[in-house]
């Protein structure tokens, strides 16, 4: 298969490794080096799908070339940041949402596919939440020369809206309030944002780029077991069991990517509890992008990180 990954940053990267140790052989396109006029181009030329891996605001027109091509495509997340382009994206489409996929790739981390086969009926209070020190995430990299630092697309909820969607997965409810906080030198861009969830349980979910360490944990409380799971220490208690999750971060990736040429195949079958075919994810989409609509910033930082 030819398979064109376009946007050239570090999960662009990531995919285009991935799909060539898959066998795939991949085309990588740069916005930055030739804008969506190239890229466009290169979808009016043909492949067997796409990988879309750049900023969040310039999608709808790749997507909707792409389904005029019959492309399926997998878009990283988060797919949009505004219901209204949500709702555009899945009008343009609805030839490809069967064979294409969105990039909620932490479905496929061993302790979520616990938790998706668990019986979680006894849950009365639940949550997510992780923290990154946004200075120190990756090497040669400056948050202020980043997508994320961009109000249009940026921000902690965008970014790490992984957690939303795990909770939207195992949780059915509403979106409740959304409080962040800002920075001064970033207008409208959230580095800290918690979001609560309405339903039969109770949700929190936190997300952050300040913490000095970082944190990645799922805590739920039912009636009958409580949970506690440590994703960044590899720490997992279910009620009185310790248990093991044999893991390497970029098998995730490597799952959703198996998955996504097998679609492009023809076989929408996937081991993986929730597989992130676009026709399937449209909530949990539309609920991140309402959850950025939401946000109430209750403060703003002024120095320091980032």
């Amino acid at each position: 298969m030819k398979i064109l990954v376009i946007g050239t940053g570090s999960i662009g990267h990531r995919h285009a490794g991935n799909l060539g140790a898959l066998g795939a052989t991949v085309e990588t396109v740069s916005i930055r080096d030739g804008g969506l006029a190239s890229a466009l181009k290169h979808i009016a030329d043909g492949a067997d799908g796409a990988v879309i891996a750049t900023e969040t605001q310039i999608r709808l027109d790749l997507i909707e070339a792409a389904a005029n091509k019959s492309m399926p495509l997998y878009i990283e997340k988060p797919l949009a940041f505004d219901p209204d382009t949500i709702s555009a994206i899945y009008a343009a489409a609805t030839k490809i949402a069967e064979r294409s996929m969105v990039g909620f790739m932490v479905r496929y981390h061993p302790a979520f596919r616990h938790l998706a086969r668990a019986n979680l009926s006894d849950t009365y209070r639940y949550s997510f939440e992780i923290g990154h020190d946004v200075t120190q995430w990756r090497q040669n990299w400056s948050f202020a020369d980043s997508y994320a630092a961009k109000p249009q697309g940026g921000g902690v909820l965008l970014d790490l809206c992984h957690e939303i969607d795990m909770a939207h997965c195992l949780f059915p409810g509403v979106l409740g309030d959304v409080e962040s906080i800002g920075h001064t030198k970033y207008p409208g861009v959230d580095m800290a944002t918690q979001v609560t969830r309405q339903g039969p349980a109770l949700g929190l979910v936190s997300m952050d780029y300040l913490s000095p360490r970082s944190t990645r944990r799922i805590e739920i409380a039912g009636t009958e077991t409580r949970r506690s799971f440590d994703l960044i220490e590899g720490r997992y208690a279910d009620g009185e069991a310790d248990l093991k999750f044999p893991f390497e971060r970029n098998q995730m990736f490597l799952g959703a990517m198996h998955d996504f040429l097998a679609l492009i195949a023809g076989a929408p079958t996937s081991s993986v509890e929730h597989l992130p075919r676009l026709d399937r994810v449209r909530a949990s989409c539309e609920e991140i992008a309402a959850a950025h609509a939401a946000r109430r910033f209750t403060g703003h930082l002024e120095g320091g990180k980032p």
